[in-house]
Parts: C-alpha cells; sequence; structure tokens
C-alpha cells in the first residue's frame, strides 16, 4: 500500500492555511486554527479516525471565525481526496453510532466520488460552545464532503447538550471515515460496478 498522505496550502486574503494529513496514522494532532472549539473538534477528530494531522491557520478570527472554519473543511476535504488516490482496495462505505452522555450521533459515508450532504436533527440548544457560533458545524461538514467529494450523512438520534452533540459528530465521522478508508484484501481495483470512483 503507498502512503496515503497529503500537503497542501490554501493562503487567501481571508485565511492562510497550511495542513497535512495522513490516512493510516497513529492519531496524532498538531492543530493551531486560532478557533478554539475548532482545535479541540479536530484534535478529537484526528485521535478517533487513527489519521495525523497537522493544520496552522490564521484567519480574520477578528471578524468571526466563518471563514476560517469553512476554509479548514474545503483544506481537509481536498487533502483527503488527495490522500485516498485512485480508491483501489478501499471499502468505501463507513457507518458509526457514538454516544456521549444523553447525546446519539451517526455518521454514514460512501466515498463516492459524487458530494452530497444530509444533517438531520442537527438544531442545537444553544446557538454558541464558547465564542464558536454552532451554525458553523454545518458549513464545515458541508465543505468538507463537497471537496473530498463523498457522500456524507450526518444524523444525531438526540441530544440536549450542544457540546456533546457536535463532539458526538465529530468522533463518528472520524470512525465512519476510518471504516470507509481501511484497505480490505478481498477488494480488487475500485468497490464500484463502474469501475472507477
Amino acid at each position: 500500500m503507498s502512503n496515503r498522505v497529503s500537503e497542501l496550502k490554501r493562503h487567501t486574503n481571508e485565511t492562510k492555511i497550511d495542513l497535512a494529513f495522513s490516512i493510516d496514522g497513529e492519531g496524532k494532532a498538531d492543530i493551531q486554527t486560532g478557533v478554539p472549539f475548532m482545535d479541540h473538534m479536530l484534535d478529537l477528530f484526528t485521535k478517533h479516525g487513527q489519521f495525523d494531522l497537522t493544520v496552522k491557520a490564521d484567519g480574520d478570527t477578528e471578524i468571526d471565525d466563518h471563514h476560517t472554519t469553512e476554509d479548514i473543511g474545503i483544506c481537509l476535504g481536498t487533502a483527503l481526496k488527495e490522500a485516498l488516490g485512485d480508491k483501489k482496495g478501499i471499502k468505501r462505505y463507513g457507518n458509526a453510532f457514538v454516544p456521549m452522555d444523553e447525546t446519539l450521533a451517526q455518521v454514514v459515508v460512501d466515498l463516492s466520488n459524487r458530494p452530497h450532504f444530509e444533517m438531520r436533527g442537527g438544531e442545537f440548544p444553544s446557538q454558541k460552545v464558547g465564542t464558536f457560533d454552532t451554525e458553523l458545524v454545518y458549513e464545515f461538514l458541508w465543505k468538507l464532503a463537497l471537496e473530498a467529494r463523498m457522500n456524507l450523512h450526518v444524523i444525531i438520534h438526540y441530544g440536549s447538550n450542544t457540546h456533546h452533540m457536535i463532539e458526538a459528530v465529530f468522533k463518528a465521522l472520524a470512525r465512519a471515515l476510518d471504516e470507509a478508508t481501511i484497505v480490505d484484501p478481498r477488494v480488487k481495483g475500485v468497490p464500484s460496478t463502474k469501475g472507477m470512483l
């Protein structure tokens, strides 16, 4: 199996992001985004997916966290797509349930090269967690799905604590992607009757 890694830079007038991502990692994270809640979410995403992820972001957070959060989603999605390469031998699909206290979240992914995003049950009780606007969770996940060209379904079955709900989603996302990116020796070529993904 070749090294499934990607490094990229995305520098705009709003954000400067340097990112390195490895699918076959050890759960090592070096995250400095300037958005503390995103640092926390990306750290646990890395740990639960057994990825390696480095993110250095400098954005216009004096305005708000929108551009930085959105652009990190764009970069991480792009890096995931690049790291997957031709997708030969991968499982392609992943499904994970994660409970966190009163919350139950589920994430289902298909690394199909057909981007789509659905989110159900994401009505967060609070508009903010710390200084972080909770509406940015949707923006991050949608941009991630679009740039990774994956079908991403997020279902929060129930929950009442906003922090728990979002954290359960990020952990479930990590575990679903870990499952979908596993190389299965039984899979010959790409797992599609089309012959490509």
